[in-house]
């Protein structure tokens, strides 16, 4: 029942703020966002509906479960005191929640903040509907807090929108430039066939300088909010989408948690010594063909699988010992879990997909 969530990230001072307050009208109102030259923003501002204008502190957000933040709880109270909430009542936050970041500086670790900067921004990431990336002609360069919000966002192209924006702030032939210049940043950074959409505007309530491209700057502003409502109103079909690429990860997960348990239980004799047995199988599963033979019995993609070195990590905290084999986890009256996953992959989540295109009520 939550709302799309529409997250804005980019280096500081970009106009990150200033854009949300001109999309909601905010500006020279008490809650309008505080804008700046310098860092201004150093928390992360759930902008919500509600019936009147009021702030809600990051620790009330958290503590309510019916606003869906609860779980932003586990960063620690150092982030909720960096969390604010503001309700208002505009009609566009009926339909969907915008999120302000605090900017990236490059100069700052993410340690200097308190808390977990990477980890809470995944958590929105993982969330977010649409995600705006903003930038302005003065920040361009790509440093390695960039690289690795980029990074972090793997998967999830095709929910990025990049924003040049104060784009009016140049001439023709600097902004041809400048345009160029984004490219050429990101393009190590995002590699899909498809590039992002790119709007090229000013967004905020001031006129646009004279002697600029107005039609252009207007156009792109118009088709950004095209492009918003279009995610308002595939919100349904989006989220089943999503529901889908989880299941399909969650799928990949147990074969392989499995793959990795039956190698294990092949390997061991009355002799053996469980932790260095299974100690060699996580240091090289290649060597027990544990990647490979998933790609060989199941219908997984290779692109799919994930980073072998983050089984290290899992089984640090999970002891293989917990498990039990998927072939075990069937019951005459349920059935198998697998076979009830791969059912709703391949079956009941397309066919809810297509109920929904028909019109139907789902």
């Amino acid at each position: 029942t939550s709302k799309p969530m529409v997250l804005f990230l980019g280096p500081w001072s970009v106009g990150k703020s200033s854009m949300i307050n001109y999309l909601l009208g905010l500006d020279n109102t008490p809650y309008q966002l505080y804008t700046g030259a310098e860092p201004t923003t150093s928390e992360f501002t759930v902008i919500m509906h509600g019936p009147k204008l009021k702030t809600i502190e990051g620790i009330v957000m958290a503590a309510d479960s019916a606003r869906s933040f609860s779980p932003l709880e586990k960063f620690g109270q150092n982030f909720l005191e960096k969390l604010i909430g503001i309700e208002v009542p505009h009609k566009l936050l009926e339909r969907v929640t915008f999120v302000d970041t605090p900017g990236i500086i490059e100069n700052r670790k993410q340690q200097e903040r308190g808390y977990p900067f990477n980890d809470v921004c995944q958590w929105f990431i993982d969330r977010a509907d649409l995600i705006f990336i903003v930038f302005d002609p003065t920040k361009l360069d790509v440093g390695l807090e960039l690289e690795m919000l980029f990074r972090q966002l793997k998967g999830r192209e095709s929910q990025i929108r990049i924003i040049l924006n104060k784009a009016d702030s140049l001439a023709t032939q600097e902004l041809m430039r400048v345009y160029g210049a984004l490219f050429w940043s990101l393009a190590p950074l995002i590699n899909v066939t498809e590039p992002p959409r790119v709007y090229v505007s000013s967004f905020w309530p001031q006129d646009y300088h004279p002697d600029t491209h107005r039609d252009l700057f207007l156009k792109e502003e118009i088709s950004l909010l095209e492009d918003l409502n279009q995610v308002i109103e595939n919100r349904m079909e989006n989220k089943i989408a999503f529901i889908r690429q989880h299941a399909i990860r969650v799928r990949i997960h147990a074969l392989l948690v499995d793959r990795y348990l039956q190698t294990y239980k092949d390997k061991m004799t009355f002799f053996s010594d469980g932790e260095l047995v299974f100690r060699d199988i996580v240091e090289d599963p290649d060597k027990f063909f544990i990647f490979k033979s998933i790609l060989a019995k199941t219908n997984v993609s290779k692109f799919d699988l994930p980073n072998r070195e983050a089984y290290k990590d899992f089984f640090g905290i999970n002891p293989i010992t917990s498990f039990k084999l998927l072939s075990q986890q069937c019951s005459y009256m349920g059935g198998c879990f697998l076979e009830k996953i791969e059912k709703a992959i391949t079956r009941e989540l397309p066919d809810l997909l297509g109920s929904i295109g028909l019109g139907k009520k789902p």
